[in-house]
C-alpha cells in the first residue's frame, strides 16, 4: 500500500509540475505575444489604410488582476487617426494608399477619418485608392483621395440611403407568442414591430428626417472632394449614373478605370521607384502602433482625459464593446481626482441601454463636473441612454451625421400566454399577497401590474426630460415637445438645441485646452478594465482556450453573430429601458 501511495504521489506530483510549466509558458507567451513590437518605417514608405480591422474608437486598456498584467491595444479609429495627423510631419512616409478597404465603421467614424485624410492631404503627399467594386460607404471614404482607380469588371453603388424595419405583429398573433409593450413616447419605435403590422407615420417622419439629413452631409463631403454640385450627384445616385465603371467615369466619381497592377505603377511613378521593383509599405495599424508607443516629450504635465462609452450600457464591468457602471464611474472618478488632468472629454458611441446604469453615470458625471469641466464628443450614435449620460456636459459636439437624441423609455415583456394554451399547458399560481407572483410569462398581463409598469416608465422618462432640461438650460416642455423617443441627426440636433457644436473629437479636445487655458498637454484614455485570467487565455489562439464568444463567431461567421448577440441582449435586458428607439441599419 506504501508502494501505491508513492506511484500516486509521484503522479499527482508530475501533473501539478506539468500543469504549473504548462500555464507558465501560456502565461508568459500572452505577455510577450501581446507586447508592442514596432515596425521600422523605411524612407519612401506609403502607409497602406486597410480598416476592416478597426472596430471601435477606443481599443482598449486592460488589466488583468490575477497577475497584475496589463495590456494596452493600439488598433482603435483614435490610434488611426492621431497616426493619419503624425503621417504629415514624417519625412519617410510619402503617401495613403486605400486598396480594397472594407471597414465596418459607421459614417460618422468613417467622417473623422475623411476629415484626417483630407488634411493630411494639404501636406503635399498624396491619397490614392482603389477597389475592385465600391459599397456606397466605402465610396463615401475613398471619394477624399487625390485619385480614385475602379476595376474595370468592378461595379459601383451610389444609390441614395435607405433603412428596413420588420414588423412582427401578424407573426404573434398567429404562433401565440407576444410582447408586451409599456412605454412613453410615440417615436419609441423599438417596440413599434411588436405592436403594428406597417410603419407609423410618426416613425416614417423620423426616419425620413434622419436620413435625408445624413444623405445630406455625405453629399457635401462628396461634392468638395470632387467638385461636383450636390443637385448633380442627387441625379446620379436617383438615375444610378454610376453603376459600371464606364458610367462612374463619365459620372466623375472616379478618375481611371484599370486594373489594380496599373494602381500600384502610378504609386510607383509618384514614388520615383523602378518599375520593377516593390515600393514600401506600412499598414495603418502597425504605424498607429509606432506613433502610440514613441514616446512624446512636452514641456508640461498637463492632461485632458478622453473617456469613451462606446457600445450599450449595462451594469458590471463593461468592456470596449460595452459601457459598463463598473469601468465607467471609477474612470471618471480617477480621472477627477489626478491633478495633473485639467479636463475630461467623453467621447460617446452607443445606442443607450438600461436606465439605472444611466442614471448612475449621470450621476458620477455630475460629482465630476463640480471638480472639472467635461467635454463630450458625440460619434456614430448618442442615443436614448447614451444622451442621457451626455445631457449635463458643459458642451456637447456632435458631427453632422451623429445619430442622438432619442429622448425616451420603454419596457418589454414576453408573454407565452397564447401559445402555452395552444399545446395545452396551463399554469396555475399560489401567493400570501395580491401582486406576490408578481410578472409571469405564462398568464396574461394583469392591468394592476400593467399600471405599475407604465408608473415606472413614466418616473423615468420624466427624470430623463428634467435631467436634459437642467443640461441644456431649457425648460421640461420644451424638451418633451424634441423628445418623445425621437431621433436626430447631429446637424438637426444643433438647430433644436440638443447640442452646441458641429465637430469631431479633436474639436471637443481643442474646446477643453481653451477652457482650461491649457496649449501644451497630453491625452490619457479611460476606461481601463479590469479582466482575469480566463479573459487572458481567451485572448490566445489555443482553441480549447477560446471564449465560447469567439467559438460561436467562428462556426456562425461575424454577421450571424450579430443576430445571435441581439437576441442574448433582448433577453437579458433586466429593468426599463432608455435605449436607442430602434436599430438602424443604413443601406
Amino acid at each position: 500500500m506504501k508502494f501505491l501511495g508513492n506511484v500516486l504521489s509521484t503522479v499527482v506530483g508530475l501533473f501539478l509540475f506539468f500543469m504549473v510549466l504548462f500555464f507558465g509558458v501560456i502565461f508568459v507567451a500572452a505577455i510577450f505575444g501581446g507586447s508592442s513590437e514596432t515596425k521600422e518605417v523605411k524612407n519612401n514608405s506609403v502607409i497602406e489604410l486597410d480598416l476592416s480591422k478597426v472596430k471601435t474608437d477606443y481599443a482598449g486598456k486592460f488589466h488583468f488582476e490575477d497577475f497584475d498584467y496589463f495590456e494596452i491595444s493600439h488598433d482603435g479609429l483614435s490610434d488611426v487617426i492621431n497616426a493619419i495627423d503624425a503621417a504629415k510631419t514624417d519625412d519617410n512616409i510619402k503617401g495613403i494608399s486605400i486598396l480594397n478597404d472594407n471597414a465596418s465603421l459607421g459614417m460618422a467614424q468613417i467622417k473623422a477619418v475623411r476629415k484626417a485624410l483630407d488634411d493630411f492631404k494639404k501636406s503635399g503627399k498624396f491619397v490614392m485608392a482603389y477597389a475592385n467594386t465600391y459599397t456606397q460607404k466605402e465610396y463615401y471614404l475613398n471619394s477624399v483621395a487625390n485619385t480614385i482607380y475602379l476595376n474595370p469588371i468592378g461595379d459601383m453603388e451610389f444609390k441614395g440611403l435607405s433603412s428596413e424595419i420588420l414588423f412582427f405583429k401578424d407573426f404573434q398573433d398567429k404562433y401565440g407568442i407576444k410582447m408586451e409593450v409599456i412605454r412613453h413616447g410615440k417615436y419609441k419605435s423599438a417596440v413599434e414591430p411588436f405592436l403594428e403590422n406597417k410603419m407609423s407615420d410618426a416613425n416614417r417622419e423620423q426616419i425620413s428626417s434622419l436620413l435625408n439629413s445624413l444623405w445630406k452631409s455625405t453629399l457635401t463631403d462628396i461634392s468638395k472632394s470632387r467638385s461636383i454640385p450636390t443637385a448633380k450627384l442627387n441625379d446620379i445616385a436617383n438615375g444610378l449614373l454610376a453603376r459600371t465603371p464606364e458610367m462612374a467615369k463619365a459620372a466623375r466619381l472616379i478618375d481611371k478605370v484599370a486594373y489594380e497592377d496599373v494602381y500600384h505603377d502610378d504609386i510607383r511613378k509618384a514614388l520615383k521607384v523602378d518599375m520593377d521593383k516593390d515600393y514600401n509599405t506600412i499598414s495603418i495599424l502597425e504605424y498607429a502602433n509606432n506613433v502610440a508607443t514613441t514616446s512624446k516629450s512636452y514641456s508640461t504635465k498637463d492632461k485632458i482625459a478622453i473617456i469613451y462609452a462606446q457600445g450599450e450600457i449595462g451594469s458590471g464591468e463593461g468592456d470596449v464593446n460595452e459601457v459598463g457602471e463598473g469601468s465607467m464611474r471609477r474612470a471618471l472618478q480617477e480621472a477627477r481626482k489626478e491633478e495633473n488632468i485639467k479636463a475630461i472629454v467623453l467621447r460617446i458611441d452607443s445606442p443607450g441601454g438600461n436606465a439605472l446604469t444611466s442614471d448612475l453615470i449621470w450621476r458620477e458625471i455630475e460629482l465630476t463636473k463640480k471638480v472639472k469641466p467635461i467635454i463630450v464628443s458625440m460619434g456614430n450614435l448618442a442615443a436614448s441612454g447614451g444622451y442621457y449620460i451626455a445631457c449635463n456636459a458643459n458642451k456637447i459636439f456632435a458631427e453632422e451625421n451623429t445619430i442622438t437624441g432619442s429622448i425616451g423609455v420603454f419596457g418589454l415583456l414576453p408573454n407565452f400566454t397564447q401559445l402555452t394554451s395552444k399545446v395545452g399547458i396551463n399554469s396555475e399560481q399560489v401567493s400570501t399577497n395580491d401582486n406576490a407572483a408578481d410578472y409571469s410569462v405564462f398568464k396574461p398581463l394583469d392591468e394592476k401590474y400593467r399600471a405599475f409598469t407604465q408608473e415606472g416608465v413614466e418616473r423615468i422618462y420624466n427624470t430623463f426630460v428634467k435631467h436634459v432640461a437642467e443640461g441644456r438650460k431649457m425648460t421640461f416642455s420644451q424638451v418633451d415637445n424634441i423628445a418623445q423617443g425621437r431621433v436626430w441627426s447631429g446637424s438637426d440636433a444643433l438647430k433644436i438645441g440638443l447640442v452646441d457644436k458641429i465637430g469631431g473629437l479633436d474639436d471637443a479636445l481643442k474646446y477643453a485646452a481653451d477652457l482650461v487655458k491649457i496649449k501644451n498637454y497630453k491625452t490619457q484614455n479611460f476606461p481601463e478594465y479590469n479582466k482575469n485570467f480566463e479573459d487572458l487565455l481567451g485572448k490566445l489562439g489555443i482553441p480549447f482556450m477560446k471564449t465560447k464568444e469567439n467559438f460561436i463567431k467562428e462556426e456562425v461567421g461575424e454577421e450571424n453573430y450579430r443576430v445571435i448577440e441581439q437576441i442574448r441582449k433582448a433577453q437579458a435586458k433586466k429593468g426599463v429601458q432608455a435605449a436607442m428607439p430602434f436599430q438602424i441599419h443604413i443601406q
